[in-house]
């Protein structure tokens, strides 16, 4: 077998892996496949013998083009995050409990409300148990700033995991976010809105984000108003606004993350039979 050969099989013996890699950090399978095969055409153009490590190596690959994709979505000027090593004084032991190896949509939503750097240390470490030294590398920065990444990332995720108050309360904050936006109540808004509170929409021609409480508070009023012609429900559990087509599918949902009383993230996805036709949707 040719040294080309070899390498091609190599890679389809890591191929499934770093497809996880990359769906799991960037929530899109057609962008988890777009990664995977940039980083096939990288590696075809190294030379195999400058690869100690081919897993290793791989993993960096897809975890540095997914951390460019993350970054790509957030490019807009006033919307810029800091990603320089801002990092928690808190420690970070390596020997928490992963999260669950799964990405239903609450853990997404989750998921959309971390910074680049965050959410990619995060999933790296907790879900696929890369060591924090690698995943420094892949970031450009320390071992201890890794670390303290995957830990602030980890916290936002396990106090969404286990949100304060009840389902009520975290529907009546929702219903005063409808409430707010539907009538123009600024101050409103604010109130239920966490600063850096990000607006993801999933529409078949791509996903548009939107983050920080200004730019939330300008779009809020359309949403409310196609949210008014909805009905409540729980998305994978969370509180949600659904509207139906006339045959009872799905056309449009948003669910919401909150915490402490206040929304940190708004996911939307419209017109997507196949990724609302996945959604536990409880009316």
């Amino acid at each position: 077998m040719s040294g080309a050969n070899l390498v091609a099989e190599a890679f389809e013996a890591q191929r499934d892996r770093l497809r996880a890699v990359a769906h799991r950090t960037l929530g899109s399978h057609a962008d988890a496949e777009d990664v995977v095969q940039e980083a096939w055409l990288r590696l075809s153009r190294q030379d195999p013998a400058t690869i100690e490590n081919l897993a290793g190596w791989l993993t960096t690959v897809v975890g540095r083009i997914s951390l460019d994709v993350l970054r790509a979505r957030q490019v807009r000027p006033d919307a810029l995050h800091d990603e320089s090593d801002r990092v928690d004084d808190s420690p970070a032991p390596e020997d928490d409990v992963a999260l669950a190896d799964s990405v239903g949509l609450a853990l997404l939503v989750v998921l959309e409300s971390l910074r680049p750097s965050e959410r990619l240390a995060f999933v790296l470490h907790d879900l696929f148990a890369v060591p924090f030294d690698e995943i420094g590398q892949i970031l450009g920065k320390s071992t201890n700033a890794a670390k303290m990444l995957a830990s602030r990332a980890r916290r936002k995720v396990q106090a969404t995991g286990s949100p304060a108050g009840d389902g009520r309360e975290q529907r009546e904050v929702v219903q005063a976010f409808l409430a707010a936006a539907r009538h123009g109540d600024f101050e409103g808004l604010l109130r239920v809105l966490d600063p850096e509170v990000r607006l993801t929409v999933d529409t078949p021609g791509g996903e548009v984000v939107v983050l920080g409480v200004t730019k939330v508070v300008a779009g809020a009023r359309l949403s409310a108003a196609a949210a008014a012609q909805g009905r409540a429900v729980l998305v994978d559990g969370r509180p949600g606004v659904v509207a139906w087509r006339e045959d009872g599918a799905p056309l449009s949902v948003m669910a919401f993350t909150v915490v402490g009383g206040r929304i940190v993230a708004i996911a939307v996805v419209v017109t997507d039979p196949v990724k609302l036709a996945s959604m536990e949707l409880a009316r």
